[in-house]
Formats: structure tokens, C-alpha cells, sequence
């Protein structure tokens, strides 16, 4: 296209709505992933891919991002931001990059992690194309995404989130390549439901000009509920985590990743596919097995948390129990039947002395369940829950 350097736009203005209560306080690209936002999973792809500029398109509690990431130093690129002011869809974002572009440019989603390569080829191509890129990967769950028909390496149609079954297991992967004539195209893309989508903007490309595709069979992990988290974690730690040597491995498991200042009791023990944060408390013969446990939480004596997540400055009294099986949980009226999870307390939160948490709970920010009694379903935040 030109020889100018490609720029990486990386749309982390989002909410997360499907992520709540752990977006309530942080927008969902600072959702913790084996201690590491989702988001500097993607900042270090980029980085390493060679790519020395991004422009961050931010919104939702940006102070959150800009706070962390600062003018990028830590990671060796220069960063910028942009502001959606409203969050209204993935091609309205790219738009509000516009005026910190002047050439070729790569997009990528924040909340999505994929290994450098993707981004490098993704790069190289843009490089000699004449047309858009697009990447695409291979799922067993296409009607979550994006649906991608390809003839050889072009882009026959994109289907977003089909309502039908369908027999493509091929997606549109979120790493993309324009020219700043992708601008225009937006301009001129209807709107669906007050929003602008890419993938729309890309349909509408594809019927009149070829669009390139990149296939990609690397690291591609996406946190689309709650239940994802453990899943992402426990790939993320598995794939590049060590256990921390100052803690013996009958009380850490190897693939368990362990922050700062954690302080763990006698007896206690933290199973495998752990994340704990920092300044995190584990006391004596507690448990923590498949759970990820933001900073400044407590697990109090003889406390089970199994396949669990505990937001930060959270407390699961002593020999309160959270552990999973497959149960059914239903988000924003859709019902998700087997998913594995134990519960999820919100930030702030408080689990009273021997309480069982009844798998799938989700327990709001600042919420509290009083000591020994049992309880299940959606908390609403600050709620208390008592006995009787």
C-alpha cells in the first residue's frame, strides 16, 4: 500500500456489559489474566511484532488504561489515545482514529488475546496488499463471532453471530488491516441498532473489492463471559507461567501464578490454573484450586474456593465454600446450560463465615452473605443476604 510504518488502533473502549461485576470498577480490557490485564497481553503482541506506535481508542473508565499504560515506555512503544465518547459500535471506534492516522494501520480489540505472529503477518500483508486484510481463525463455537466464507484467500461473506447452525468453523479473528479509506467506507456503512459494527463495514467491502484473508492457527483466547476468565487463565498460566520457587510446591501448584506480596498460611494450598494477586491473603488450610483472586482479597481459614473468581479487596470467610459443577446460568436472557463454574464475588465483597456459595452465584460489588447460610443466583450489589 504505501512505505509508511503500520500504526496498531486497539479498541478498548467497551464496557464489557456480559462481564458484570468485574466491569463495574474497570473496563473489561483490565480484567486480569494470570495477574496481567487482557489488554497488556495485547500491547506486548504488538510490541513484539516490531509495530512501534499504537493509538488506543478508549472510554468507558479510560483512567483505568491511561493510568497503567501510560506513553507506552514500559513496553518499548509509543502510545496515544483517542476518546469514544459513546460507546457505539467497533467501526465507530476505529472511526475516532481517524485524525492519528495518515497511513496504513492494523486494528486489533483489546479484550482479545493473540500471539505476535498474528499481528506480524497481518503487518507483512498490509505491507503488499492492495485491498483490506482480515484474519480468521478456526472455533468450535462459530456462531459466538464473526462467520467467515472464503473462496481460496478471499472473503466471500462475513455473517455476524448467526442465528442459524452453521458448517464453517471458520471466524473473523479481530486483527485487521486498512488504509485509511476504510474511513470513508465506515461513513458510509448503516447503522444496526444505533451502531456502527466493522464486520458490517467489511460486508459491505467485500461485495464490490476483494478483502485478503490471513488464516491463523495460534494463541487466540477471548473472554466472552464471566465462566471464560478461568478458561483464559488457566491457557494463559499453562502457556507461560512458572510456579514462584519461593513457595514449596506442596502449597503452589506449577501452574499457578502467584503476585506480589501474597501472604499464604500454614497448611493452606493453591491448586493449579491459580492466578493470585497481589497483596492477596490466603490463610491456614484454606483452599484455592482453578481460580483467579484480584489484589487485596482475603480467603480466610479453611475457606474452599474452587473454579472461582474473587474481585479485588474482596473476603470469603473462613470455611465458607465456593465450588463448581455444571449448572445453568442465564446472561442477559440467554440461557448457557453446563457451564463449569463455582461463583463470582464482586469487588468489595463479603462471604460470611461457613457459607456455601451454590455453583453458578454471582455475588455483586459490596455485597454480603451472612455467616452459614447458603446462597445462589445473581446478588445484586451491596445486598445483604441473611439468614431466614
Amino acid at each position: 500500500m504505501t512505505d509508511e510504518t503500520a500504526t496498531a488502533v486497539v479498541l478498548a473502549a467497551g464496557e464489557g456489559r456480559r462481564l458484570k461485576p468485574l466491569t463495574n470498577r474497570r473496563p473489561k480490557p483490565m480484567v486480569p489474566v494470570a495477574n496481567r490485564p487482557i489488554l497488556e497481553y495485547v500491547v506486548s503482541a504488538i510490541a513484539e511484532s516490531g509495530i512501534e506506535r499504537i493509538v488506543l481508542v478508549v472510554g468507558y473508565q479510560q483512567e483505568r488504561i491511561r493510568n497503567y499504560f501510560g506513553d507506552g515506555d514500559d513496553w518499548d512503544i509509543d502510545i496515544e489515545y483517542v476518546v469514544q465518547e459513546k460507546q457505539l459500535g467497533t467501526a465507530h471506534a476505529v472511526l475516532q482514529a481517524e485524525s492519528a492516522v495518515s497511513g496504513p494501520f492494523l486494528v486489533l480489540n483489546g479484550d482479545r488475546l493473540v500471539d505476535s505472529t498474528l499481528v506480524e503477518r497481518v503487518r507483512d500483508e498490509l505491507e503488499t496488499a492492495e485491498e483490506p486484510v482480515l484474519s480468521v481463525t478456526q472455533t468450535d463455537r462459530p456462531s459466538d463471532y464473526g462467520v467467515v466464507t472464503i473462496d481460496g484467500e478471499r472473503v466471500i461473506d462475513i455473517t455476524e453471530k448467526p442465528e442459524r447452525s452453521v458448517s464453517s468453523g471458520i471466524i473473523n479473528a479481530g486483527v485487521y488491516g486498512f488504509d485509511p479509506s476504510v474511513f470513508d467506507a465506515i461513513r458510509s456503512t448503516p447503522t444496526e441498532h444505533g451502531e456502527l459494527a466493522i464486520t458490517t463495514t467489511l460486508e459491505r467491502i467485500a461485495d464490490g473489492r476483494p478483502i485478503r484473508t490471513v488464516r491463523y492457527r495460534g494463541l487466540w483466547l477471548d473472554v466472552s463471559h464471566l465462566w471464560d476468565l478461568l478458561d483464559v487463565n488457566a491457557a494463559v498460566i499453562d502457556d507461560t507461567s512458572s510456579r514462584d520457587g519461593s513457595y514449596p510446591a506442596s502449597v503452589v501448584a506449577p501452574d499457578a501464578a502467584i503476585g506480589e506480596d501474597v501472604t499464604i498460611g500454614s497448611n493452606a494450598t493453591v491448586g493449579g490454573n491459580t492466578a493470585i494477586g497481589d497483596n492477596v491473603t490466603i490463610e491456614s488450610n484454606a483452599v484455592v484450586s482453578n481460580a483467579v483472586v484480584f489484589a487485596d482479597a482475603v480467603i480466610e481459614s479453611g475457606a474452599v474456593v474452587r473454579d472461582a473468581i474473587v474481585a479485588e479487596n474482596a473476603t470469603v470467610g473462613a470455611n465458607a465454600t465456593i465450588a463448581g459443577e455444571l449448572t445453568t446460568i442465564v446472561v442477559d436472557d440467554e440461557v448457557h446450560k453446563d457451564v463449569d463454574l463455582g461463583g463470582i464475588v464482586g469487588d468489595n465483597a463479603t462471604v460470611g463465615n461457613g457459607v456455601t456459595v451454590e455453583p453458578g452465584t454471582v455475588l455483586g460489588d459490596g455485597a454480603t452473605v451472612d455467616h452459614g447460610i447458603s446462597v445462589g443466583g445473581r446478588i445484586e450489589p451491596d445486598a445483604i443476604v441473611r439468614r431466614g
